[in-house]
């Protein structure tokens, strides 16, 4: 499937566990008494809540989903929950970041990221892992109202890096996210360094994949140029 695709002329990345360790927002729940098992659930009932939104033609911050799925799944008090989302921004970088991101740079393909979070958590994300210099631009489909995996997250990406989708590709480490960018016709990268071992089978085949970051940028960059 790669034999269609070209070398891309950016590379969006999706920042909530692909990018950014969510290890920080599961102490904050242990420290609450809750079980470290949590963060996971809690996460995955966020998302849920984002797309059902979506899909029933609503709208709601990822904040508020959070916040929402914790008052769903927990007892705490709203301090409490508030307490918790506050600690999004208090993430970094996972350890192969700032090697992906150093060999796109020198290659000279444009890296930007691309998240329906909270505005700031990647800025701060990324100040604090000293990888900032390495990013374009930080993109939050909160500016337009819409939750990945709609296809108007990523044409709106696209437009605002000013490149056609065929020329940006999406990284991430949920197949979900690969399966939207590559729907809206950009290059998906499937990262499996995460919390997804495989791909999902639910849905196309990522169009690239690897088992760390740089794994991932190596195989893109490795894509044929555009003629």
């Amino acid at each position: 499937m790669t034999a269609a695709r070209h070398r891309p002329d950016v590379v969006a990345f999706d920042v909530n566990e692909t990018l950014l360790d969510l290890a920080p927002v599961g102490a904050a729940l242990v420290e609450r008494g809750q079980p470290a098992t949590l963060l996971p659930e809690v996460f995955s009932r966020t998302l849920l809540t984002g797309f059902a939104a979506a899909a029933v033609g609503g709208w709601c911050s990822f904040r508020t989903a959070f916040e929402a799925s914790l008052a769903q799944l927990t007892e705490l008090t709203a301090a409490d929950r508030t307490a918790v989302a506050d600690t999004f921004l208090e993430l970094a970088p996972h350890p192969d970041v700032e090697p992906a991101l150093r060999r796109l740079t020198e290659a000279g393909v444009r890296a930007v990221t691309l998240s329906h979070g909270s505005p700031g958590v990647a800025e701060a994300g990324l100040s604090r892992g000293g990888v900032t210099p390495l990013v374009e631009r930080t993109l939050t489909a909160e500016s337009i109202r819409t939750w990945k995996p709609s296809r108007e997250a990523y044409l709106w990406a696209a437009g605002v890096c000013d490149v056609e989708p065929g020329r940006m590709a999406l990284v991430a480490a949920h197949s979900w996210d690969v399966a939207g960018a590559q729907r809206a016709g950009l290059t998906g990268a499937f990262t499996s360094a995460r919390s997804e071992r495989v791909p999902s089978a639910a849905f196309d085949r990522p169009h690239v994949q690897g088992s760390s970051l740089p794994e991932v940028v190596d195989a893109l960059l490795a894509l044929p140029p555009h003629g």
